[in-house]
């Protein structure tokens, strides 16, 4: 997996940047408040996610790391591909997304183009455990958002979203009684829950 870029702008357009990385142009789709910010001739470091298809590799670029967090839980949603994921991106923040999800803003999601009601409602049912607000209840000193970050190195490993589930719940009773060190460790007690018999 390719988790970050960094590299000077070679051009920008409408829907993507080109870094120079090591004499090549590698070309991130990203958000139009990611794009707004690249200049070229400026150096750049880009959060990234690597999207595979049978006829395609893309590349996704994102000013934090957090925004490549849900973008990548976006897609766990059932009719939601990377491209509409970027357009929710693009139209509102993690933490607007966060809050539409939270408080079930149909309206909210509903003015991303591609989302009428019925995919918002969908949206809403199969993210509402898994694109929350950080809070207390994620481990305090662990870092904020935790799970999110737990859910989508477990996808990004191969495991379903229902395997993810499972894991990072069991992890927020762990720390409930116990605490974590860091999010590493966090990965890691996840998949030695997943490879429990």
């Amino acid at each position: 997996m390719i988790s970050f870029v960094r590299g000077r702008v070679a051009a920008v357009s409408p829907e993507a940047v080109v870094v120079e990385v090591g004499g090549f142009g590698v070309q991130l789709l990203a958000t139009p408040a990611t794009i707004a910010k690249a200049r070229v001739g400026e150096v750049v470091r880009l959060a990234t996610s690597l999207v595979v298809r049978e006829d395609s590799l893309t590349l996704y670029g994102f000013a934090d790391d957090d925004e490549r967090v849900v973008f990548e839980l976006l897609q766990t949603a059932s009719g939601v591909g990377p491209r509409l994921a970027l357009a929710m991106l693009g139209v509102h923040s993690p933490e607007a997304l966060r809050a539409a999800v939270a408080k079930e803003d149909v309206a909210a999601l509903a003015l991303v183009p591609g989302i009428g009601r019925k995919t918002a409602q969908k949206i809403i049912l199969e993210l509402k455990d898994r694109l929350t607000a950080p809070s207390a209840a994620d481990g305090g000193g662990v870092g904020a958002g935790w799970r999110e970050v737990v859910h989508a190195g477990l996808l990004n490993l191969g495991y379903t979203a229902r395997q993810a589930d499972e894991a990072t719940s069991a992890l927020a009773a762990e720390i409930a009684e116990a605490g974590a060190a860091d999010t590493a460790d966090l990965l890691r007690r996840a998949l030695a829950f997943l490879r429990r018999p």
